[in-house]
């Protein structure tokens, strides 16, 4: 019987998201990427991540004018 984790570290949620490092914190500062803090490590929770996912913001694009 496998059991899954409630968090995955930052690194494990780049390799899903599919997004690198940097921005992956960069994201955490803002707080676009939720985590917990327990001692010096920084955890994504699961269920957070999923729901994030599952609902993603809409992003209104802007095309740039060629001048």
């Amino acid at each position: 019987m496998e059991v899954q984790r409630l968090t995955l570290t930052i690194e494990e949620t780049t390799k899903l998201l599919g997004i690198g490092r940097q921005l992956a914190y960069d994201r955490v500062k803002t707080g676009e990427i939720p985590v917990i803090k327990i001692g010096r490590r920084l955890l994504v929770p699961r269920s957070a991540l999923e729901k994030l996912l599952a609902n993603p913001t809409p992003v209104n694009f802007t095309p740039k004018s060629s001048n």
